[in-house]
C-alpha cells in the first residue's frame, strides 16, 4: 500500500515532467492569453473641434477604449447550478447505476471506486490538469502556465463567468470520465489498481483529447489540422464517451472475463437502484450539455430542447426494438436507450435541430442495442457495465451524425463559409479516429504498466468472495 500511495503521487511529478516537456518539443510556449482585459484608459470626452482638426487624418483620432469585459451574474448563477448537477450525476448518479448493475458482494467495491476517483481526479485537475488542457501549448497538450492554479484570482475571468467556475466545470468533466470507465472491468480488478490507472489515463490521455478538441490543439477549429473548420464536440463526445468507452474495452481486454462469465448468471442485484442512478444522470445531464455552452442565451435553450428529446427518443427506441425481438420491454432497456440517447445528443446538442434530435436519439438506441448483444456476444469481451457498447459506440455515433445533421437542410445550425455536409463528416470522422487510437493505444499501454507495477486483476479467492469484504473489509447489505 505505500509503494502504491508513493506511485499515486508520482503521477502529478509525471504530468508536470513529461507533458510539460513535450510543449518544447512541437511549438514554442507562448504567453497564456490573459483572462481578463486590462481596463483601458478611458476615451477623452468629445469636444467641439474646429473643421480643421475634423479633416485630420484619422491616425492622429485617439483610439477608443476597449469595453472591460464584466461578469455576467445570470451565466455565473447557472454555471455554478450546472457545475453542481454534473456532481451529481457522478456522486450519487453514476455510483447508484453501476452500483445496480453489479451483484451484491460487488456492491460497495464499484460505489467506491466511482467515490474515491472522482476525488482523485478532482485533486490532479487543480495541481496541473486545468493547466495542461486549457492553457497555451502546442498542438497536442497545453503548458504549465497555470499549474496549481497559479495566477487565477477571485477577479479573473474565463468570457462572462469567473475563471474558478471554469475551472470546476471542467474539473466536473475530467472527473466522471474515468469514473466511466470502471464500468467495463468492474468485479474483478484491485483498488489500488484502479485508482492508478485512472490516475495516469487522465494524465496522458483525457487531458490531451481535452486539449486537442477544447484547448486549442490539433483537433479544435485553432488546430493545424482542419484549416480553421475544426471538429465539433460540443459537450464531449470525443473528449468524454469515445475516450472513456475505448478505455473500458481496452481494459476488458487486458483483464480478461470474470470467473464464471458466460457459464453462470450474473444479472444485476438492484434494477431499482439501476433506475435511481440512469434518472439522476438524466437530470444531471442538463448541466453537462446546457452548462457546456457557459452562457444564458438561445444555444443553451437549444441544447436544453435538444437534450431532452433525444433522450426520450432513445428510450422510446430501445424499449420498442425489445418489445420487438425479445416479446418484453424491460426497465433495464428503458435506463440504458435513455443513456445511449444522452450519450449521443451531447456532442451534437448545440449544433443540430430539434426534429434531427429525435432521429439521432432513436438511432443510437438500436445501434447501442445491437452493441450490447449481438457484437459483444460474437467478439465474446466482458464489458461489464457495457460502457463501450453504450457510451463508445453512441458517442460515436454522435459524433459523426453531428456533421450531416447540422446542416440547416435538417434544421440545424448550419456549416462555415466554404465548409460542405461531407468535409464536415470527413473531418467528424477524423477526430474520432484520432480518439480512438489515441485512447485505445497509450490505455493499453498504461494498463500494461499499472499491471506489472502492482498487478490489475484481483485473486480468484477475492473475486469469489466479492471485493466488497476482500479490498474494503465492508457488506452493503447484512442479512
Amino acid at each position: 500500500m505505500k509503494r502504491f500511495l508513493s506511485l499515486i503521487t508520482l503521477v502529478g511529478m509525471l504530468g508536470l515532467g513529461t507533458l510539460g516537456a513535450s510543449t518544447i518539443g512541437f511549438a514554442e510556449d507562448e504567453a497564456p492569453a490573459a483572462t481578463t482585459t486590462e481596463a483601458a484608459p478611458a476615451a477623452a470626452p468629445a469636444e467641439a473641434a474646429p473643421a480643421a482638426e475634423a479633416a485630420a487624418p484619422a491616425e492622429a483620432a485617439p483610439a477608443a477604449a476597449a469595453e472591460e469585459p464584466k461578469m455576467d451574474t445570470g451565466s455565473t448563477a447557472w454555471m455554478i447550478t450546472a457545475t453542481v448537477l454534473v456532481v451529481m450525476m457522478a456522486v450519487p448518479g453514476l455510483a447508484l447505476f453501476y452500483g445496480g448493475l453489479v451483484r451484491t458482494k460487488n456492491m460497495l467495491s464499484v460505489g467506491m471506486q466511482v467515490f474515491v476517483a472522482f476525488s482523485l481526479i478532482s485533486v490532479l485537475w487543480a495541481v496541473y490538469g486545468y493547466s495542461m488542457a486549457f492553457s497555451e501549448g502546442n498542438a497536442i497538450v497545453g503548458g504549465l502556465s497555470k499549474a496549481f492554479l497559479a495566477g487565477v484570482t477571485p477577479d479573473s475571468l474565463s468570457g462572462v463567468i469567473p475563471e474558478y467556475v471554469f475551472i470546476t466545470f471542467q474539473l466536473t468533466f475530467a472527473a466522471i470520465t474515468p469514473a466511466l470507465i470502471i464500468g467495463g472491468f468492474s468485479e474483478r480488478t484491485k483498488f489500488p489498481a484502479v485508482l492508478l490507472f485512472l490516475a495516469l489515463w487522465v494524465t496522458f490521455v483525457y487531458i490531451p483529447i481535452a486539449h486537442m478538441v477544447w484547448g486549442g490543439g490539433l483537433l479544435s477549429d485553432a488546430g493545424p489540422l482542419f484549416n480553421g473548420h475544426g471538429a465539433k464536440d460540443f459537450a464531449g463526445g470525443t473528449v468524454v464517451h469515445i475516450n472513456a468507452g475505448i478505455a473500458a474495452l481496452v481494459g476488458a481486454l487486458v483483464i480478461g472475463k470474470r470467473i464464471g462469465y458466460g457459464k453462470e448468471a450474473m444479472p444485476p442485484h438492484n434494477l431499482v437502484m439501476t433506475l435511481i442512478g440512469a434518472s439522476l444522470l438524466w437530470v444531471g445531464w442538463f448541466g453537462f450539455n446546457v452548462g457546456s455552452e457557459l452562457a444564458v442565451d438561445g444555444v443553451a435553450g437549444l441544447v436544453l430542447i435538444n437534450t431532452q428529446l433525444a433522450t426520450g427518443a432513445a428510450v422510446v427506441g430501445w424499449v420498442f426494438a425489445e418489445w420487438l425481438f425479445k416479446g418484453k420491454p424491460s426497465m433495464l432497456g428503458a435506463a440504458s436507450g435513455a443513456i445511449a440517447g444522452l450519450v449521443a445528443i451531447t456532442p451534437a446538442c448545440g449544433f443540430i435541430g430539434p426534429m434531427g434530435s429525435i432521429i439521432l436519439g432513436f438511432l443510437a438506441s438500436f445501434i447501442s442495442l445491437w452493441a450490447v448483444t449481438k457484437l459483444k456476444n460474437a467478439l465474446g469481451y466482458d464489458d461489464s457495465l457495457d460502457v463501450f457498447g453504450v457510451h463508445g459506440i453512441a458517442g460515436i455515433l454522435g459524433a459523426i451524425a453531428t456533421g450531416a445533421l447540422m446542416s440547416a437542410d435538417f434544421g440545424g445550425v448550419g456549416y462555415a463559409e466554404g465548409v460542405t455536409m461531407s468535409q464536415q463528416v470527413t473531418t467528424q470522422a477524423i477526430a474520432v479516429g484520432i480518439t480512438v487510437v489515441w485512447t485505445g493505444v497509450i490505455s493499453y499501454i498504461l494498463f500494461k504498466i499499472v499491471d506489472i507495477v502492482i498487478g490489475l486483476r484481483a485473486s480468484e479467492e477475492s473475486e469469489r468472495e466479492g471485493l466488497d469484504t476482500t479490498e474494503h473489509g465492508e457488506r452493503a447489505y447484512h442479512y
